[in-house]
This record gives C-alpha cells, structure tokens and sequence, in this order.
C-alpha cells in the first residue's frame, strides 16, 4: 500500500513487528483500503490445516510485535470467512497486550457444516490497535440513578 492509500490519521502510531522465520514471504499485517480499521492477518502454516465442523485450531501469523504502553491489539474475525464458511475468531475480540512479546496467534473454530482448509498465507482474521484508559475503583454504597436503571438483557426499545 503506498503512503497516499494508507489510512489518514494524525496520530500514526509506530509499532515494532518481527517477522518470525515461518512467516517468511507472507504479507505483513495491511489495510485492504485507505478508510479500513483492521489490518488482514495471514496464516504462516507450514502445510494446510483442514478444519472439521465443531473444530478449532490455534493458527500462527508468524509475527510478534511490542505496542506502546495504553494500548491493545484486538484480534477479530473476516466477514467473508464467517458468512461463507461459518468459520471465525472464538475468543471474539482477542487481546493481545502491550506487555506481550509472544508470536500473535488466532484461534479459529469452524461452525460450519463441511471442512474448511486453511491454506499458508490465506487472510484468516483482522487486527485493530486501538488505545485504552487504565481505571481506579471508587468503591460507594450506592449510585446515582438513570433513566436506564437495573433495566437490562433487552429491557431498552421496548415498551
């Protein structure tokens, strides 16, 4: 992608990535288009893998990479892959932390009714960085009320 197609955003951030030696001649992490949130992540299989209706595999990119502190990785399912395959991401989102240096892999479950191959390179899932706030408890006896109050699991839109 070149720099006029990448996404415009003013605060860039810059983010070291190691490519692992099985993930050598892969794509690193892209954006499909200029205005895309998620970066496709690719599989770094040595050989295929066939995923059974029911199954799931841990499938390694061959990439790890070190975020800034106050900051995550979110790992998320393709679309294409879910509508099509009934495959996606089962620990939707994953994390991946700004302290973790391990290789990024996605757990991938495959809801459909016929096998699914996963094929070296195939785009298997998307990766969003996003910022976070840290939080402190204010422990209370109480809190304040809301138009919402304990209502919940469906309550709001409905009359």
């Amino acid at each position: 992608m070149s720099p006029e197609s990448m996404p415009h955003n003013k605060d860039k951030v810059e983010i070291a990535l190691c490519a692992l030696e099985h993930a050598v001649g892969l794509n690193l992490p892209t954006y499909a288009t200029a205005q895309s949130a998620g970066m496709d992540l690719t599989a770094a299989l040595e050989e295929a893998l066939e995923l059974g209706p029911g199954e799931r595999a841990l499938v390694p990119t061959g990439l790890s990479i070190a975020l800034p502190a106050g900051f995550e990785a979110q790992i998320r399912p393709r679309s294409g892959l879910a509508i099509n395959h009934g495959v996606t991401v089962l620990n939707t989102p994953g994390t991946i932390d700004a302290d973790y240096r391990g290789e990024i892999k996605v757990i991938l479950i495959n809801h459909g009714k016929d096998p699914f191959t996963i094929e070296r390179g195939m785009r298997i899932a998307q990766m969003v960085v996003e910022r976070f706030e840290t939080v402190s408890w204010n422990v209370v006896d109480s809190l304040e009320d809301s138009e919402r109050g304990e209502g919940g699991f469906g309550s709001t839109g409905t009359e």
